[in-house]
């Protein structure tokens, strides 16, 4: 089956792609409006882009009036904003943090949130989060219909527990983040895993 995405089966490139490009990491975006009110969205549009310098990217679509989201609003406005990592313990409330409210209201309060402050960029982290990166807006572009915000990673928080200061790297397995499956409510677990170690 060959599908072709800019002709007759254009319509469908969503549905493809997010089925298809599975499992997607999660970011849950804290951002802040020009009163200080603090927005928190997922964003499974994302994915670590670099690491010289640390980039992430995501894309926040707009909403189905054509408007931005909040998330695009903010940073478009701040140039600043908190990629929070979403695991098991917080998928409930992530899912709750997805409900669409009137511009200048915080999801925070009815999912069970805290906010928690950052270091170096003024939107808060997510207190419950594993783990938190801190970024100011590198650029964003505009691809058709498609708005990608590239980060630069200034700080990453991560639980203690998560850390392993002999080696400097984040325990994986105890790190149990969950992905973003086909649309439209499918999520995984990333709980069974295998190593392969690349040929020398």
């Amino acid at each position: 089956m060959e599908l072709d995405l800019e002709g007759k089966h254009a319509d469908r490139a969503y549905a493809m792609l997010v089925s298809l490009v599975t499992p997607r990491p999660i970011a849950w975006v804290t951002t802040l409006d020009d009163k200080g009110v603090v927005n928190a969205a997922p964003f499974s549009f994302f994915n670590a882009l670099g690491a010289n310098p640390p980039i992430i990217g995501f894309c926040p679509g707009d909403r189905d009036d054509g408007t931005p989201k909040d998330t695009a609003r903010n940073i478009r406005s701040n140039h600043e904003f908190v990629v929070n990592l979403v695991d098991e313990a917080l998928a409930e409330a992530m899912n709750r943090t997805s409900a669409t409210l009137p511009f200048g209201t915080s999801e925070l309060p009815g999912a069970g949130l805290t906010a928690a402050a950052s270091s170096v960029v003024k939107p808060p982290r997510i207190a419950e989060a594993p783990a938190s990166l801190e970024c100011a807006e590198w650029g964003t572009l505009q691809i058709g219909g498609n708005r990608l915000i590239i980060g630069l990673v200034k700080r990453i928080h991560v639980r203690d527990e998560l850390f392993d200061p002999k080696t400097l790297r984040i325990r994986s397995e105890r790190f149990h983040v969950i992905g973003r499956m086909a649309s439209p409510n499918w999520y995984c677990r990333t709980t069974d895993r295998f190593e392969m170690k690349r040929p020398d």
